[in-house]
């Protein structure tokens, strides 16, 4: 991954980042028909959350959402350009989350993600996640820092 910065998101990057979470999710979208937009709201969560993006060859490679509040640290997005998958921008952007909340006094990072991607929870579970909960289509995991 020698060829990739991560760095905070500025607001000049909501079009390219939407853009990829977008065609990181296609694949997604035909089998998941209640897969919510996950590109929503990408030009708030720059302006109010804690989004980091990877950089590789001057184009945006990935990025990673996060919401943290007083009480919770939750990794809300994350989405690597599937041209760029396999080199390890997702797990990059995940220990770069982890550090930020770390840094902010949070002990654990939550996150959801769908039943009907079961690769998402063998990746985190792999990575020290456990699954604390399943509710109609959400399953959602907890990871102590």
């Amino acid at each position: 991954m020698t060829d990739v910065t991560l760095r905070l998101a500025r607001p000049e990057d909501d079009e390219a980042l939407s853009a990829l979470i977008d065609k990181a999710y296609a694949r997604f979208r035909q089998d998941i028909p209640d897969l919510p937009d996950v590109s929503a709201g990408l030009a708030d969560d720059i302006a109010i959350n804690t989004v980091f993006v990877a950089v590789s060859n001057g184009e945006i490679a990935g990025g990673a959402v996060a919401m943290i509040s007083d009480d919770r640290a939750t990794l809300a997005n994350l989405a690597v350009d599937p041209n760029h998958g396999g080199k390890g921008i997702g797990g990059a952007l995940i220990e770069k989350v982890e550090d930020h909340v770390r840094q902010k006094g949070h002990t654990h990072l939550y996150l959801a993600t769908h039943k009907d991607m079961p690769q998402n929870v063998s990746l985190y579970e792999h990575l020290g996640w456990v699954v604390t909960g399943q509710k109609g289509p959400k399953v959602t995991m907890k990871k102590v820092l």
